[in-house]
């Protein structure tokens, strides 16, 4: 009876939608750890960046992750 409640599509729109938010979830972490590790930028730019994760997250992580230098020592070679 469950199969005729429930089409086939249903199921594989539940389990995509359940995957992009198990994403977006892993990807917000990500950002908060890589934030916190970076050493090319200190307190108050960490905590501006968290704001900006917290109060507007999509537009905070996806500007965080296309604004980030690739590796630290990119940063270290520039100055």
């Amino acid at each position: 009876m469950f199969a005729y409640d429930y089409p086939l599509l249903g199921v594989f729109w539940s389990l995509l939608m359940f995957s992009l938010f198990m994403l977006w979830i892993f990807i917000v972490i990500w950002c908060f750890i890589d934030n916190f590790r970076r050493r090319d930028h200190h307190g108050f730019a960490k905590a501006l960046w968290f704001l900006f994760i917290v109060f507007v997250p999509i537009i905070g992580v996806f500007s965080y992750l296309v604004t980030r230098p690739a590796t630290v020592e990119v940063v270290m070679l520039a100055e």
